[in-house]
């Protein structure tokens, strides 16, 4: 902020004290006329008060003529900071035309030399820009302030912001979300800038003090001379004297060393810089820099810190769900594979008995492949593609079970505590997969303490009466039940406290652990339209908090349990689509087993060819969901035009519900995950084919 430094201390203006310096050589004047003219009446202690008043009078005159010096420096330098500005700013009148402005702002208005630049609302105003503008004008008109921001062209967003000035003009200024060259400015050339000859002389102070990007005056040396509200806003405190390397981390004082020399070197335009505030890594500013003067520049700042939080926010999320989809893709194909294994070894068990030498090994592989199974679901689970069957849920019931398994996990010195809010709200979760979540937390903290201690889980009500950032994602406002598991633990650190829900990442040793743990529970949160975040500090533990939605619609009809038939046998004919041969190859078996007649396709066009031929014969069609050139749901519509009574069972290694989310008449769908084994294909064929068709019920 611009103050003049000789009147700290002084309750009248600088006229008056002026005015009084004058009236005190008149009189020092006088005395000293008296005592020349007739010294019989003046002593020499009358002419030394004489010589006292006129020095007196003589200080006061030069120091005041010596601020006005200063102050006029001052007002040259803040025009000369202002012309040269690369945040574009223009200041209208009461009529709205545009009485000053910068080069910035003639090339952002397309304004050609010599012509008269068009006020912000004419020069500006478009789809995105023109109700922000209306919107600020009015606020100036009424004599306040205001910000707001638009999108100037695509990826350019621009901060705008308006000050009333005190003789009935505006202020406005117009500052990019992300360094960018104006509009006009040649590719391979900075913008021309005007001389100080050139610079607008009657640009007020307020534009300087009051601006909403920082200013400031620096020397050569890096000192800051003077600088605005904005700039000691940024770094927290008033900067004025201090010298810029002291106020930023050590790691940016080398680029800003050469960002000033740039400047200081003549440089119209230079490349500005990333700078950290000293002690606060999160606070960033992009600073500017251009040259005033032989041992002078005018430093700008824009606070970036919000920018560049969202940045980190809106890749962290891109990654994790690239990542997603990777999980879910390999997954599919793993379950193709794990079906061909988990169904040939239950084959072969059929033919060796329990005293054969061959079953050890071959139970060794069933049951390893079962378990790789469970493994490629947790990758389900994070890619948010795990097959759910959610229910109406009381989550003080659900904890209170999941204890009793969990006081069994828990080693002797690990307290186990659960504290429930009161009346706790519903929630439409699957039941598996929450307690599987928490199971997971809770093994995640009894690890973390091994020394012993506590694991809490708390559960309570809460409204959000505001969006919150949660995560990699913001959670809207709404109603939710909120679970804690919280631990006394080791803590985890900062630089691995972003990365505890990727897949694979973990920081147990080698053998301990697989990382699949805390990415499971983000996905099945996630996947159940949920949020979790995280807190943690070192030597004191860990809190893991879950938002889940409240239920508020209608409490839906609990499903059918499937009773697996006593009889899997049959003599129906099915139609049996999978590209996959190995896998078409294992269940075309296990079906001929049974006493079915299987007809195989390795993909739609070669299954709808087999219909078209044999439509009335076909009592069961069995498709894989994903098949290249013709899918599943593709051969389905299809093969109902010609048959629209046909029962049809989808194999697929993803998410049942995500599958049904896109189909047309999904309550008749019937779905069979894959891996699957003998029973489990045997059985499904069996229910489907027990179910009367649309033309039995009429």
């Amino acid at each position: 902020m611009i103050t003049n430094r000789a009147l700290g201390s002084f309750p009248l203006p600088p006229g008056a004290w002026r005015y009084a310096g004058l009236v005190l050589v008149l009189i020092a004047l006088l005395a000293a006329a008296l005592g020349v003219g007739a010294p019989h009446a003046a002593s020499w202690a009358g002419l030394g008060l004489a010589a006292a008043v006129g020095v007196l009078a003589g200080l006061f005159l030069y120091r005041f003529w010596a601020e006005d010096r200063f102050a006029a420096t001052t007002s040259r330098q803040i025009a000369q900071a202002a012309a040269r500005a690369n945040v574009a700013w223009a200041i209208t009148g009461a009529d709205g035309a545009v009485s000053d402005c910068n080069a910035a702002y003639r090339n952002m208005v397309g304004c050609a030399p010599g012509e008269a630049p068009a006020p912000p609302e004419l020069a500006l105003a478009g789809e995105a820009s023109a109700a922000v503008l209306y919107r600020l004008s009015r606020k100036a008109l009424a004599g306040e302030a205001g910000e707001e921001g638009f999108d100037l062209a695509p990826g350019l967003r621009v901060a705008t912001a308006v000050r009333p000035l005190k003789d009935g003009r505006t202020a406005w200024w117009f500052t990019p979300s992300l360094a960018a060259i104006p509009a006009g400015t040649p590719a391979d050339g900075p913008a021309p800038v005007p001389s100080s000859a050139e610079a607008p002389q009657s640009v007020p102070a307020s534009l300087f003090a009051d601006a909403p990007i920082g200013m400031a005056l620096a020397s050569a040396d890096g000192v800051i001379r003077m600088s605005n509200a904005a700039f000691h806003a940024f770094f927290g405190s008033i900067v004025d004297g201090h010298a810029l390397d002291s106020l930023i981390e050590p790691a940016d004082q080398a680029k800003v060393h050469t960002l000033l020399a740039t400047a200081l070197a003549g440089a119209t335009r230079p490349a500005p810089t990333e700078v950290h505030l000293a002690g606060h890594h999160e606070r960033m500013g992009e600073l500017f820099a251009c040259r005033q003067d032989e041992s002078h520049v005018t430093l700008y700042l824009i606070d970036i810190s919000e920018q560049k939080a969202l940045e980190l926010r809106f890749a962290q999320s891109q990654k994790m769900q690239a990542v997603g989809q990777l999980a879910g893709g390999v997954a599919h194909d793993f379950n193709n594979h794990l079906t061909v294994i988990i169904g040939n070894s239950e084959l072969l068990m059929m033919r060796h008995s329990a005293g054969d030498p061959s079953f050890n090994e071959i139970n060794e592989i069933h049951q390893n492949a079962l378990r790789a199974a469970a493994l490629v679901s947790q990758l389900l689970a994070f890619s948010r593609k795990q097959t759910l069957q959610p229910k109406l849920l009381s989550l003080r019931d659900v904890l209170g079970e999941v204890a009793v398994m969990l006081r069994r996990l828990l080693r002797e010195g690990i307290e186990l505590k659960l504290e429930h809010g009161t009346d706790l709200w519903s929630v439409h979760a699957d039941e598996t997969q929450i307690s599987n979540a928490i199971i997971n937390l809770v093994v995640n903290a009894r690890d973390a303490m091994p020394k012993g201690g506590t694991v809490t889980i708390r559960t309570c009500n809460e409204t959000i009466a505001k969006a919150v950032e949660m995560g990699t994602g913001v959670m809207p406002v709404g109603e939710y039940v909120r679970i804690d598991v919280a631990d006394t633990g080791t803590g985890i650190s900062a630089e691995h406290l972003g990365k505890i829900f990727d897949p694979f990442f973990t920081t147990k040793p080698t053998g301990q652990g697989t990382g699949l743990g805390l990415a499971t529970v983000y996905g099945i949160v996630k996947q159940t339209g949920g949020f979790i975040s995280v807190s943690s500090e070192l030597g004191k533990g860990t809190c893991f908090q879950i938002f889940l939605p409240r239920f508020t619609g209608e409490a839906p009809q609990p499903a059918q349990a499937a009773t697996v038939p006593a009889d899997v046998t049959g003599a129906d004919t099915i139609l049996l689509v999978e590209d996959e041969e190995a896998v078409r190859s294992f269940a075309a078996r296990a079906l001929r087993m049974r006493g079915y007649e299987v007809l195989e396709a390795g993909g739609g066009e070669e299954a709808l060819d087999i219909v078209k031929k044999r439509a009335g014969t076909i009592d069961l069609l069995v498709t894989d969901v994903v098949m290249p050139n013709m899918d599943g749901p593709t051969l389905v519509r299809a093969v109902k035009r010609l048959k629209p009574d046909i029962r049809v069972i989808f194999m697929s290694g993803y998410a049942e519900e995500a599958f049904r989310r896109n189909e047309e008449n999904a309550s008749n769908l019937h779905f069979l995950p894959k891996p699957f084994g003998l029973k489990q294909l045997a059985a499904k064929v069996k229910e489907v084919l027990s179910l009367p068709t649309q033309a039995d019920l009429s």
